[in-house]
């Protein structure tokens, strides 16, 4: 299985509302706006297989010193095959400079992100106004 990752990959509205709907992520509901933060992205990294979009992950970033990785999301039947390791280390690849790289995880995404070296922030509590009922 060969994983094609990358930093400048165009994206089809389809494609992308079926994976966040494989993994029942509520951003599918308002396609429009999920393709436009996207696209509108400091950084979109995707990976494909066989030309197959498998995966997908962006980042907002102030372009210097911090970034955070909001999605990153791979179709449940390719996980734990790699996919995501691979499409963050282009998108670590491309921030390792910076003061801060920044993400929220839940579940088993916590000891995935743990094993890229990322790590709990001390005494923070993530908090948010969310208009949604998952991601």
């Amino acid at each position: 299985m060969h994983i094609e990752t990358s930093l400048n990959d165009a994206i089809g509205t389809d494609e992308v509302i079926d994976l966040y709907r494989a993994n029942g992520w509520s951003s599918a509901d308002k396609p429009t706006a999920l393709i436009a933060a996207l696209r509108n992205s400091h950084s979109l990294v995707t990976a494909r297989i066989a030309g197959k979009l498998v995966g997908i992950g962006n980042a907002i970033s102030d372009g210097h010193l911090v970034v955070y990785f909001p999605h990153m999301l791979v179709h449940p039947d390719f996980q734990r095959r790699g996919v995501g390791a691979q499409m963050m280390a282009l998108m670590q690849e491309r921030y390792k400079d910076f003061h801060q790289q920044m993400l929220t995880a839940d579940g088993n995404a916590v000891a995935f992100y743990e094993a890229l070296g990322f790590s709990r922030a001390g005494a923070t509590v993530p908090m948010w106004i969310y208009a949604g009922t998952e991601h």
